[in-house]
């Protein structure tokens, strides 16, 4: 049970709980949406005959640089209007988005409806995790905040599924499947979003005082104030890991780097359904202990296991190791990732902005972890086309005892304190 503002009380009951699990399909939606393009680029490639650079920028990663503009102006809405209204704008923008994608009659019209499905992965990737922390207690917060990044997994696991058992059901139409599949989800988000209760922190007295006085420009601003700078430090280096672990590469090019190794076409779409199979496993490993042993040791175990899978992928395709044992060090290094940053980046970034600025905060961390995220699915079809494939996992393996000293020296740990206290302690 934790004080809300002066006299309110916040306390799990069973609605709250029920609010948490409909907000957490939120990151259902984003990763069933992002990673269904692994098995729509490749038919939408063909069909349209378009180059590299276009493919690598307009078809797989033009959703990143939406995510990217969604974060960036989601902090509006979520702050001003509040977290419930963001969340349903969330879920018309992915069914809106889903359908344009799965009826699009050319490479342009695809891509400009793949970004809206961005702006919604923006948008929801702020108001979700900021609301759940909002409405948890201090020490359920982390097992209910991962549950955002468990739905984001089982949303790339069913869509790798998807893409697997309707490859070939359309014929050369099997793509626009896909691509619709989204759509389905989306309504159900929907519907469901709308009985949802806010945010009482976002209703509380000193919030309500605060957006009465000051207009949301001040607001945004004043994160950049130079009162968090080492807040923000923390958060972009937190962020900037993430992504050049090479996870986005991996999710998104990985049946594709299988079939280098010598999979079929067959067999890589079912080592992406494994890799989906593995991040849900080790995602609710790391549900099981963020409470128990904090935020930090699970960043000291995703970081030494990055290490050490990144390193033997790279010594793998350096000496013609066989496809099955690059799967098993891949597989390792998704493991890696989801007890580590997988499980704790969402949970992090959602408690450890003040209230005051907390969307803007989260807005400019899922903004920037976009960006990363974008930068390197933008590159992977450059970078499978002109490196050797262990230098690319060598180069994330070097970026990896980088992260390791990030958590040593400058990480700090947010288990079991209220986001008040945690608004007191943090600089």
């Amino acid at each position: 049970m934790e004080k809300v503002g002066s006299g309110s009380v916040m306390q799990m009951d069973a609605r709250v709980f029920r609010c948490v699990l409909v907000v957490s399909l939120t990151g259902f939606l984003a990763g069933f949406d992002s990673i269904v393009i692994s098995g729509i680029n490749l038919p939408v490639r063909q069909l349209w005959g378009i180059s590299d650079w276009f493919h690598g920028t307009f078809i797989v990663s033009i959703a990143l640089w939406g995510s990217v503009a969604g974060a960036l102006v989601g902090g509006y809405p979520t702050q001003r209007w509040g977290r419930k209204k963001a969340l349903l704008l969330t879920g018309i923008l992915f069914l809106i988005a889903s359908l344009g994608s799965a009826l699009s009659v050319s490479p342009y019209m695809f891509s400009a409806f793949r970004f809206i499905g961005g702006l919604a992965s923006g948008i929801g990737s702020i108001a979700a995790p900021i609301y759940i922390a909002e409405v948890s207690n201090a020490k359920d917060r982390g097992k209910l905040g991962i549950l955002f990044q468990i739905n984001l997994v089982s949303g790339i696991l069913l869509a790798y599924i998807s893409n697997y058992v309707l490859a070939g059901v359309g014929d050369s139409a099997d793509w626009r499947l896909m691509a619709g599949a989204t759509g389905m989800i989306a309504l159900v988000y929907t519907v469901l979003a709308m009985g949802i209760i806010e945010s009482p922190r976002w209703y509380s007295g000193a919030i309500a005082k605060s957006r009465a006085a000051m207009s949301v420009t001040p607001n945004a601003m004043g994160l950049f104030s130079g009162k968090y700078t080492k807040i923000l430090l923390v958060v972009l280096l937190m962020v900037f890991f993430n992504q050049f672990s090479g996870i986005s590469f991996v999710l998104f090019y990985g049946p594709h780097v299988l079939e280098r190794a010598g999979l079929g076409t067959s067999q890589s779409l079912l080592g992406g359904v494994s890799i989906g199979v593995v991040n849900l496993i080790a995602t609710c490993i790391g549900m099981y202990f963020i409470d128990r042993v904090g935020r930090k040791q699970l960043m000291y175990a995703g970081s030494v296991g990055y290490i050490l899978s990144l390193g033997l992928m790279a010594l793998a395709f350096r000496e013609g190791w066989d496809a099955a044992a690059i799967l098993i060090f891949m597989l390792g290094f998704i493991f890696s990732h989801a007890i580590g940053q997988g499980a704790v980046i969402w949970v992090f970034m959602a408690e450890i902005f003040p209230t005051s600025v907390r969307a803007f905060g989260q807005a400019w961390g899922s903004g920037m972890l976009n960006v990363f995220a974008g930068l390197t699915t933008l590159m992977g079809p450059v970078l499978i086309g002109r490196f050797e494939t262990w230098t690319i996992f060598a180069g994330f393996a070097s970026l990896m005892v980088l992260q390791l000293l990030f958590v040593a020296l400058l990480m700090p740990e947010t288990r079991g304190a209220t986001l008040e206290e945690l608004e007191n302690r943090l600089p």
